[in-house]
């Protein structure tokens, strides 16, 4: 498929239950669709929500649980595919975790965040060593989660093994505008890829989000982007756009490996 409609869900940052937050998914699921979108695209956590703290242990699910099956009868009823968020258990272990369910509601893609930012995070989650790319829709697509990205050899390496969208939930603060208004375009420019942002907006105890959340084109260009409100924004995506930058500028083509 040569084009892909794709939305990102900026929600508000609401203290409320995983249940409460299912049912707004539900709703954001079926306005993306209606609107002609093929995927949605939530931010860090949705699930639990980001500063959940003590709850996190309490909000948290395995791999192929409750999670997993909600969301994918969410996707089967409104015939979209989603990337949802969460915390996830394994074992005794705790990680900060992504989900890409098809509209049949499979589960066909899994990440677990690589880079911890913070004293909170590492408080709670352990971090993981694996990129993770996949095919859905006749698109490579990578799913990546908030710090991941601000390494760029992250997203190169994601994009050399074929991605050609970089998914990335976040949860930015409005303390680092400049990511999102600078690197993370810089990002979808130096490797030729589409790169769907999606942040809260709003405010959640102490932490006030950036909102911003956005869509950016292979070429560095906003293709969609978001205010400081919840809202759903967004973009259709052309395979021809992504031949037509590694042409102009080919740096995966043209890169060198060093010896340290």
């Amino acid at each position: 498929m040569s084009s892909l409609s794709i939305s990102v869900f900026q929600a508000n940052a609401r203290d409320e239950s995983p249940e409460a937050r299912l049912n707004w998914l539900d709703m954001a699921a079926e306005r993306a669709a209606d609107g002609g979108s093929r995927v949605l695209i939530c931010p860090e956590l949705y699930l639990s929500g980001y500063l959940s703290g003590e709850k996190l242990q309490g909000r948290a699910r395995p791999m192929q649980g409750e999670y997993a099956e909600r969301v994918g009868e969410i996707a089967l009823l409104h015939n979209i595919a989603i990337a949802y968020t969460y915390p996830e258990s394994h074992g005794n272990t705790l990680y900060n975790s992504a989900g890409f369910v098809t509209p049949v509601g499979t589960l066909i893609a899994h990440h677990r965040k690589n880079h911890l930012p913070s004293d909170y995070e590492k408080k709670w989650f352990t971090q993981d060593h694996n990129i993770t790319v996949f095919d859905y829709a006749g698109w490579k697509m990578a799913l990546l989660i908030c710090y991941d990205i601000e390494f760029a050899e992250t997203a190169r390496q994601a994009s050399l093994a074929g991605a050609e969208l970089l998914i990335v939930p976040t949860a930015l603060s409005a303390d680092w505008p400049f990511v999102a208004e600078k690197m993370i375009p810089v990002r979808a420019f130096e490797n030729g890829t589409y790169l769907a942002y999606a942040n809260f907006a709003g405010r959640e105890k102490d932490l006030t989000y950036l909102g911003g959340s956005r869509i950016i084109g292979p070429d560095g260009a906003e293709e969609a982007l978001a205010g400081k409100g919840e809202q759903i924004i967004m973009a259709t995506l052309e395979k021809s756009r992504i031949e037509a930058a590694r042409k102009r500028l080919p740096y995966l083509a043209d890169r060198q490996s060093y010896d340290r």
